[in-house]
């Protein structure tokens, strides 16, 4: 079971901190409601002051609490912590954290409040300041949002300060000498004679300090991790195979599940026939789950192989059966009473507008996450307490979905947070969590691991929500006069909230998330947002709103940059009102030598400041006889302060390849009220040879820390179009491009 092998059923008792004397640092910086989660766990003679750092005799462990699911957060975590305390990074262990609220993400709360990200002024950013309480209150234990790095960049540095000054001062208790003599280096603690105490050996009496007041952080001068590329702490594991995802769980007696599920999204299951599948070899039994049936066997593939065999009546769907319907019903959303909000509403649009207008109207579809990894979740309820293994983005939601499902109290509720091949917002969802849950009440004393089908998976996804932009514009002297800028979708907030149990009393902040906070100074500039009624299940795909907004945005700008005669490049940078937003499309232009395209070839440059990152991309193509192929990629991307530029690269280049996929091939359709696509085949991503060669630049002109998981994406389909017009004169405004032009 490798390391998650040492986690006790308690909830979180490392086996490595069960030893005499182990003891948890840290600092909480904010007063909290919440206990310490590591204090239940103890043993005798153990000590905790905080959630985040571990130091026994094995060494030091940090806490990461938020999930790893390919973004290398736990690296640059575990860097915050080790720099405040003088460790490298080989000499600690990572683990993710227990399922608690004291890891609340205020950050990714922040994200959601009605403030442009370049808004500096006061109601701004006391509001800002001030969702530290409501995040207190809701303790949701959230990943996602592109928000771990900025939530944890102060308290986990403080947590590392704090564990330095508790063992600086152990140690100069022992030796008799002022704390001020003292230094560290390496994990130990050393005196001006050259005497070197480690960390392990001060644990026990460091824990007896107390620390008044909150501890000094490095100046960025002295950093020596942060700042700089790291070696990923999760790649060793990733690379030999020996990184333990669920699907790798096994335990003693184990049975393994899989389920089918009426493909009427949210429809009942009226009957199931399962005497067929009872004759399959490693049958053992069907459990009832939500609209539908697990299959319970002795591997994975028997599993599946029996799902096959029984034989269901369905309650047909409720919404809309076809897509060709469903975008009726989003067209026919542009009216006054379906009108969700309007944040952006400057000079008089209409009186500029009343002649002459550009017009144009642009639409998506919907998407699935389609995660590498398929839908994947472990649980075994025994002696009244309940584990969940499973790769998850709210751990605290999955503790209280156990909690409610079995009706034991929360502290019986233990959740293993695993590796996860890929999340994009799908691991936000608690349906695989409930359904792993049911399973195991049934069949309680015995551990079960159920799996989705690829299938099952691409049919019952939270998808990226359909949508439409209906735009118009006029140009004056080189510039925008006037912008009217409309969507239409249906509301992801209204959706995920409605699955957790929550309502959303006012508008959907995500319908015009990339839409309406885009630094441009026009003086006539209009943003409304229309909520389309619920149809199928939808949910926070990888950029949220501004997946679907920066193609519509950022491709009426390069319209608006034709017709007005202006290089698209300096129609965007002299409009402007953001420096770090113009120093993004200025280094972007550098890269590629914007103003100097091969022969045979043409580049599209697009903008999108999300989740607070001005980011920019050139996508180079030329056309080819088997169709159009992509020769090169650029970005640039400011995120404020750059803790670790190679990952931050990493994440941007993936980011567009995700966004590229989608952009080329991606769509979720429905004939009969049932998904189309079912498999990487017909839901197929790029290819190795289809990817560009992609070029970062990471720029640090932005006054706070953001994050960068998913600014990379919003960017990445309109600079293919972009390019795709430049090279053909032919304008796309519908994804997936695929349907109207060839792709090599």
């Amino acid at each position: 079971m490798s390391r998650i092998g040492t986690i006790a059923r308690r909830g979180f008792l490392l086996g490595s901190v069960a030893v005499l004397g182990g003891v948890a640092f840290g600092w909480w910086r904010y007063a909290t409601p919440y206990g310490n989660p590591l204090t239940p766990t103890l043993t005798e003679g153990e000590t905790t002051l905080n959630p985040y750092v571990i130091i026994d005799a094995a060494g030091v462990t940090i806490i990461a609490p938020r999930a790893e699911m390919g973004q290398g957060v736990h690296t640059t975590l575990a860097a915050m912590v080790a720099e405040e305390m003088d460790l490298t990074l080989d000499q600690v262990r990572v683990v993710h954290g227990p399922a608690s609220n004291a890891y609340f993400n205020a950050a990714g709360l922040a994200e959601g409040l009605p403030f442009m990200p370049t808004d500096r002024g006061w109601l701004a950013e006391t509001s800002r300041a001030a969702v530290e309480v409501p995040a207190k209150f809701l303790g949701l234990q959230m990943t996602g949002g592109s928000s771990s790095v900025p939530d944890a960049f102060e308290k986990m540095r403080l947590a590392g300060a704090a564990a330095r000054i508790a063992l600086v001062a152990a140690a100069a208790e022992r030796l008799g000498v002022g704390a001020e003599t003292l230094s560290t280096r390496e994990g130990a603690v050393i005196a001006r004679d050259g005497t070197e105490i480690p960390y392990t050996e001060l644990a026990a009496a460091a824990a007896l300090v107390k620390i008044s007041g909150e501890p000094a952080l490095k100046d960025r001068s002295e950093w020596t991790l942060l700042g700089k590329t790291q070696p990923r702490v999760d790649m060793p594991g990733k690379v030999t195979g020996t990184a333990m995802f669920t699907a790798d769980l096994r335990l003693p007696g184990m049975v393994f599940a899989t389920v089918k599920a009426n493909p009427n999204l949210g429809a009942e299951m009226l009957s199931f026939e399962d005497s067929a599948a009872t004759a399959m070899p490693g049958f053992i039994r069907t459990v009832s789950v939500a609209r539908g049936v697990a299959v319970v066997a002795s591997s994975t593939w028997a599993a599946m192989q029996a799902a096959e065999e029984i034989a269901f009546e369905w309650a047909p769907a409720t919404y809309p059966q076809t897509t060709e319907r469903m975008e009726a019903e989003v067209a026919a959303s542009f009216v006054a009473d379906r009108r969700d909000g309007r944040p952006r509403n400057e000079g008089d649009v209409e009186a500029v507008l009343a002649a002459d207008a550009f017009e144009a109207e642009y639409s998506v579809p919907f998407l699935a996450h389609a995660t590498m990894e398929p839908m994947t979740a472990a649980a075994l309820l025994m002696d009244g307490q309940l584990t969940i293994w499973a790769g998850n983005q709210i751990p605290t939601l999955v503790r209280d979905l156990g909690a409610e499902l079995t009706g034991l109290p929360k502290e019986a509720i233990h959740v293993e947070t695993m590796l996860m091949g890929g999340g994009f917002g799908r691991r936000l969802e608690s349906d695989m969590i409930a359904q792993v849950v049911t399973v195991a009440k049934a069949m309680e004393g015995t551990p079960v691991l159920l799996t989705w089908s690829r299938e099952e998976d691409m049919m019952h996804g939270m998808f990226r929500p359909m949508a439409k932009a209906r735009v118009r514009g006029k140009v004056d002297a080189g510039k925008v006069a006037a912008l009217d800028y409309s969507v239409a979708a249906p509301s992801v907030l209204e959706s995920f909230a409605g699955r957790m149990g929550y309502s959303i009393p006012g508008p959907d902040g995500t319908l015009l998330q990339g839409g309406w906070e885009q630094p441009y100074g026009f003086p006539n500039y209009r943003v409304t947002a229309y909520r389309v009624p619920a149809m199928v299940p939808v949910g926070n795909w990888r950029s949220v709103g501004a997946s679907f907004n920066g193609f519509f945005h950022d491709t009426a700008i390069d319209e608006l940059a034709h017709l007005a005669g202006v290089d698209p490049v300096e129609f965007r940078l002299s409009q402007l009102t953001d420096m770090p937003s113009r120093k993004v499309i200025e280094a972007v232009a550098e890269m590629s030598d914007w103003g100097n395209v091969p022969a045979s070839r043409a580049r599209g440059v697009a903008f999108m400041l999300a989740f607070g990152v001005p980011a920019a991309e050139v996508i180079e193509v030329e056309q080819t006889d088997r169709g159009i192929r992509m020769t090169n990629a650029w970005a640039a991307v400011d995120v404020g302060i750059a803790l670790d530029p190679g990952n931050i690269a990493a994440q941007v280049s993936g980011a567009m390849v995700f966004g590229l996929s989608a952009a080329i091939r991606g769509k979720i359709s429905f004939a009969d009220g049932q998904v189309q696509e079912w498999n990487f085949w017909d839901y197929e991503p790029l290819r190795l040879d289809q990817c560009p060669p992609v070029e970062v630049r990471v720029l640090e002109n932005g006054d706070r820390i953001r994050g960068i998981g998913e600014p990379g994406t919003p960017p990445a389909a309109p600079a293919l179009g972009n390019a795709i017009f430049a090279l053909t004169g032919q304008r796309l405004r519908d994804l997936p491009f695929a349907d109207k032009v060839d792709f090599a």
